[in-house]
């Protein structure tokens, strides 16, 4: 004969079965969907870990080909790395690397095609920015004012920005606009930290351009002398 306490179990047990029943398979799901998201984000940081380890190495060996000037090496690794590690930081940074590299080896076409691929692919606003500021100043110099104006318009990590207006200077003036080049510079003077060796390079544009600021400053506070 059952007992009191072994009904109440049974009816625990009866109600435990009902609710099981009725949401059984989609508590099972639930915790499927928990568990594997779970899964997911461990091996995402796994993988993101490996990829940042791999990229690490092979960073290291374009380095040394670019410090040694073998332009065909550093592009080697740098396709392998766009192939293997494509949103690796370290390969944002070999993209402009191997771009300066090939710049300063006079071959413009490629060295355009590495800041493109950072400019398109690159994860990080800051390395975006960087590609389209030397871009810009690529197209500058093959007179794709056009061109220049839009990677300007697109170089948007705010860090960079006293930078986008000297160089948005430097358009102006291949353009034959002083007027606007000045505004350009003189935006860009004013930005830039006074303990940056830049800024005197900025200066020296504007000095150029018979717009000193120091010489302005002086004039600015004679007249507040006068008043």
């Amino acid at each position: 004969m059952a007992t009191p306490l072994d009904l109440q179990e049974q009816e625990q047990l009866d109600a435990l079965k009902s609710f099981w029943n009725q949401y059984g398979n989609a508590l099972t799901w639930l915790i499927a969907l928990v568990l594997v998201g779970y899964a997911g984000w461990n091996g995402w940081n796994w993988w993101m870990r490996e990829q940042a380890t791999t990229a690490a190495a092979i960073f290291e060996e374009l380095d040394k080909a670019a410090q040694a000037g073998d332009v065909a090496k550093a592009s080697g690794v740098f396709a392998d790395m766009k192939e293997r590690v494509p949103r690796a930081a370290y390969t944002q940074q070999a993209g402009l690397m191997v771009g300066k590299l090939l710049f300063d080896k006079g071959q413009l076409m490629e060295a355009e095609a590495a800041l493109r691929w950072v400019a398109d692919k690159a994860t990080e606003d800051e390395y975006r920015t960087v590609a389209h500021l030397r871009l810009a100043g690529l197209l500058i110099d093959q007179k794709k004012f056009a061109e220049a104006s839009a990677q300007l318009d697109a170089a948007t990590s705010k860090e960079f920005q006293a930078l986008v207006a000297d160089r948005r200077g430097d358009l102006w003036l291949a353009q034959d606009k002083p007027d606007e080049a000045r505004k350009a510079y003189d935006t860009a003077w004013q930005s830039l930290d006074p303990k940056l060796d830049y800024r005197r390079l900025v200066e020296a544009k504007l000095t150029a351009l018979g717009a000193a600021p120091s010489a302005s400053a002086a004039a600015a506070a004679g007249s507040g002398v006068q008043r």
